[in-house]
């Protein structure tokens, strides 16, 4: 069984899958330190228990071939059935993309594509080493503010150039333009990726979007 918090069909808005038709499944739960700029807040408690058979009978009913699993922070769930979900997703030719803080390890089992979006919260990355060795990509949340501390961590883990995203901090349409411009001067500079986030710039701060 998995707590969930809600599920749609919709565009991956963010990151390296960005514009791609998906169904996301938002599970319930996170682990402190919680981020105070979280635009789904709502997330961290609650939620509704599922089967792992519901989950899947769902997304093959509906026909989707790619499915997003965001939080909240999912791999707190690995072990309560997200698991079993990853493992019946991928043998039945299903793609998955996970979103995830890297606050609880990244299993190395994992079959999905991982983006990880580390938070640096009260004066340290929040980050597990485990999840630095699992993570396929590295979405960071920028803002004027940020920017030397994520060169920083980009620098001392010596990562690679083309699995690092930038995506200005924002809630609404009016904060995410706002900081575009500086987060894609800086992309240019250093050579990262820019992910915006098409969902906000589109719908504003509509939810399940």
């Amino acid at each position: 069984m998995l707590k969930i918090h809600e599920m749609f069909a919709s565009l991956q808005g963010e990151g390296p899958h960005t514009g791609r038709p998906a169904f996301f499944i938002r599970l319930s739960g996170c682990v402190a330190p919680l981020c105070p700029w979280c635009d789904t807040p709502q997330a961290w408690k609650g939620g509704t228990l599922l089967s792992v058979d519901h989950l899947f009978d769902r997304v093959v009913a509906e026909k989707h071939d790619f499915v997003v699993i965001t939080g909240g922070e999912p791999f707190a769930q690995w072990d309560k059935g997200l698991f079993e979900l990853d493992r019946r997703l991928f043998e039945a030719g299903i793609s998955v993309q996970y979103e995830t803080s890297g606050k609880v390890a990244i299993p190395k089992a994992v079959k999905g594509d991982v983006v990880c979006s580390p938070k640096f919260l009260d004066g340290a990355w929040q980050l597990a080493d485990e999840s630095f060795l699992t993570a396929h990509h590295f979405k960071f949340v920028a803002c004027e503010e940020s920017l030397d501390e994520i060169d920083a961590f980009v620098a001392r883990c010596k990562l690679d150039l083309d699995r690092v995203w930038l995506m200005p901090q924002g809630m609404t349409r009016e904060s995410q333009l706002r900081r575009m411009a500086r987060v894609w001067e800086h992309c240019v500079k250093k050579g990262y990726r820019l992910a915006c986030r098409l969902h906000v710039l589109t719908f504003d701060t509509k939810k399940g979007v």
